[in-house]
């Protein structure tokens, strides 16, 4: 059974990066060096239609070089896939105010 479609994305900021080379690309090109991450609080809850699947929200802190913190929020689905689990429908937002 094929877990993955070649065709996944990522919406970054209103500006969509489609397959896997586009979303290396993007990441691999942020202007930072340095990241340092705090986690807050997560929180799980299972996917009643899907047996063993799971959404998972995180809740934390974010700092890149010598900028200030900023909070964030990450979603995401884990799915059973041939013994092991598959992130799908990853959402990560900062928590920028005033911007």
């Amino acid at each position: 059974k094929q877990c993955i479609n070649a065709e996944y994305g990522k919406q970054w900021y209103q500006r969509r990066v489609r397959g896997q080379e586009a979303i290396h690309n993007k990441l691999t090109k942020l202007n930072f060096q340095r990241v340092q991450h705090a986690v807050t609080t997560i929180d799980v809850q299972p996917v009643p239609a899907v047996d063993g699947a799971f959404i998972i929200q995180v809740l934390g802190q974010l700092k890149t070089d010598d900028d200030p913190i900023n909070g964030f929020v990450q979603v995401f689905t884990l799915f059973p896939c041939n013994g092991a689990h598959l992130i799908v429908n990853d959402m990560f937002r900062l928590a920028l105010h005033n911007h």
